[in-house]
C-alpha cells in the first residue's frame, strides 16, 4: 500500500509556510534549518509530485493555482495538528499567550490589563512582545493584536478600533498651534514606519499640504515619547494617546481627526479551536476597546 504521505510531513510543512508567506525565510525559521534545505525540501517534493508547486518571481515564490487551491487544507491541517498535540500533551488553560507590537503592549495594554486580571482572576496572560508577524498556527501562541487592514491570510480577524488619528503634543508646545497651518511652525516629527498619512489628515482638515521639518525615528515608541517631551507634533491613533491625553502628558491642539483604513485587530489562525481563556478576552477587548473610542470622541467635542 502506497504511503499517504509521498513527500515527508516536514517538506509539506514548509510548502505550506513559504505558501503563505513567499519566501524562504520564515519556513527556515519555523522549521529550525537554513533557506538552503527549505529550498531544497521544495524541489524534492515537486520532483517526487511531477509538477511544479511556486513560479519563482522577482517578488519571491509564488504558489502555482494547484497548490494555491488546496492551501487553506494543508493550512487547516497543520492547525488542527497543533491543537491535537497541544491537547495530547495537556494544553495550559490558564496561561494565555498573546503577541502584539510593543506601541499597543506598553501605550494601552498595560495600562488595562489588571481590569482584565481581577475579571478572570483564573488566566494568568502571557505577553510575546515584538515587531514581528508571528505565525498563529504554532501551538504556543493563542492570539495575538495587529495593526494594519485586517487581511492577513489564514487568520480571522476582528476589529478592536484605532481607525481614528490626530496630531497630538506637549502642552507647552500647543500654544503656538491655533490652526492647521500653525504645524508649518513648529517642530514636526516623523515616524518611518507609521501607517498614518499625514496627506489624509490635511485633507479632512481642508488644508492643503505644507512643508513641515522636525525630528526623525524609526521606531514608533521612541517617536511616541518624543512627543511627549516637546520634541514635536506626531500623528497618533486614538486609542494609543487616549491615556497621555487624559493624565495631561499629551493635547490634542487641532479638533481634526482623520480615518486611516487601517486599526487595531484581534487575530486568531483561521480553523482554530478558540479555549476558553481566548474567549474570555476577545469579549473583554470587544468592551475596552470601545470605551477608549468614546473617550477619544469626549475630547474632540470638549
Amino acid at each position: 500500500m502506497g504511503s499517504a504521505f509521498p513527500i515527508p510531513l516536514n517538506a509539506i510543512r514548509a510548502i505550506e509556510i513559504v505558501a503563505r508567506r513567499g519566501s524562504l525565510a520564515p519556513a527556515a525559521e519555523e522549521l529550525g534549518v537554513t533557506p538552503g534545505a527549505v529550498s531544497q525540501h521544495i524541489r524534492r517534493a515537486e520532483a517526487r509530485l511531477g509538477l511544479e508547486l511556486f513560479e519563482r518571481t522577482p517578488r519571491g515564490l509564488l504558489p502555482r493555482p494547484a497548490l494555491r487551491d488546496i492551501l487553506p487544507q494543508l493550512s487547516a491541517g497543520f492547525v488542527a495538528l497543533a491543537d491535537g498535540l497541544a491537547a495530547l500533551r495537556g494544553s495550559d488553560e490558564h496561561t494565555l499567550t498573546l503577541t502584539m507590537g510593543n506601541v499597543f503592549a506598553s501605550r494601552w495594554l498595560i495600562w488595562r490589563l489588571g481590569r482584565f486580571a481581577a475579571g478572570n482572576p483564573g488566566i494568568e496572560v502571557k505577553l510575546v512582545v515584538t515587531g514581528r508577524v508571528l505565525d498563529l498556527t504554532r501551538s504556543d501562541i493563542d492570539c495575538a493584536i495587529r495593526f494594519g487592514r485586517g487581511d492577513w491570510p489564514d487568520a480571522e480577524a476582528e476589529l478592536i478600533g484605532g481607525e481614528r488619528y490626530t496630531p497630538v503634543c506637549a502642552p507647552a508646545l500647543a500654544a503656538a498651534i491655533q490652526a492647521p497651518a500653525d504645524l508649518a511652525r513648529v517642530p514636526v516629527i516623523h515616524d518611518t514606519s507609521t501607517m498614518l498619512s499625514w496627506d489624509a489628515w490635511w485633507a479632512a482638515a481642508g488644508q492643503p499640504p505644507l512643508p513641515v521639518n522636525g525630528p526623525t525615528f524609526d521606531d514608533p515608541a521612541l517617536a511616541f515619547d518624543a512627543a511627549i517631551s516637546g520634541q514635536g507634533v506626531l500623528l497618533a491613533v486614538d486609542m494609543m494617546s487616549a491615556d497621555a491625553v487624559s493624565d495631561g502628558r499629551l493635547v490634542r491642539p487641532l479638533p481634526i481627526a482623520a480615518t486611516s483604513g487601517v486599526g487595531y485587530w484581534f487575530v486568531t489562525a483561521r480553523g482554530r479551536r478558540e479555549p476558553d481563556k481566548t474567549r474570555r478576552f476577545r469579549e473583554w477587548l470587544r468592551q475596552e476597546g470601545p470605551a477608549s473610542a468614546h473617550g477619544y470622541v469626549q475630547q474632540l467635542r470638549a
